[in-house]
């Protein structure tokens, strides 16, 4: 693995501003453009870069498969769970205005909710195929050029 120092160093400094960014995007999104689709690619785009510039077994190390299967699931889960408990109190399938004793708190709440499964799924799903395909690449080897080059 080859080590650059300006791309490391720019990079640590990029990761916090990159997953700010993320957290604005994902709880603006009920307000403004927006939401967990964006905040997922952005998070996922995050741990991409670190990847990239760290290698994949210290991204490994710091977001494991069975954290990324976990945040699968929990998506999904998060997702479907708002509207099964819609329906549970007497409400239709993810709609919020039941979830609250206000309407409109009810609507900030269930978007809220359902919008944070689909960034926790998203992110998870794209950092999940990343890896995939990187390990792919490592076990196969490079036909052309050996496996010399860095991912």
């Amino acid at each position: 693995m080859y080590s650059y120092l300006v791309l490391r160093v720019v990079a640590k400094l990029l990761m916090p501003f990159i997953m700010l960014f993320g957290l604005y995007v994902q709880f603006h999104g009920d307000f403004g453009p927006g939401g967990g689709f964006q905040a997922g690619v952005i998070f996922a785009a995050g741990f991409i870069l670190y990847a990239l510039i760290f290698g994949l077994q210290n991204a490994s190390r710091v977001l494991p498969r069975g954290i990324l299967r976990f945040g699968i699931a929990l998506g999904v889960l998060l997702y479907a769970g708002v509207g099964v408990y819609n329906l549970l109190v007497g409400g239709k399938y993810l709609d919020y205005n039941v979830m609250a004793q206000n309407a409109v708190h009810g609507q900030h709440l269930g978007i809220l909710l359902v919008e944070l499964g689909v960034g926790i799924t998203v992110t998870s799903v794209m950092v999940m195929v990343f890896f995939t395909f990187a390990r792919h690449r490592q076990t196969k080897g490079d036909d052309q050029d050996g496996g010399s080059r860095p991912l």
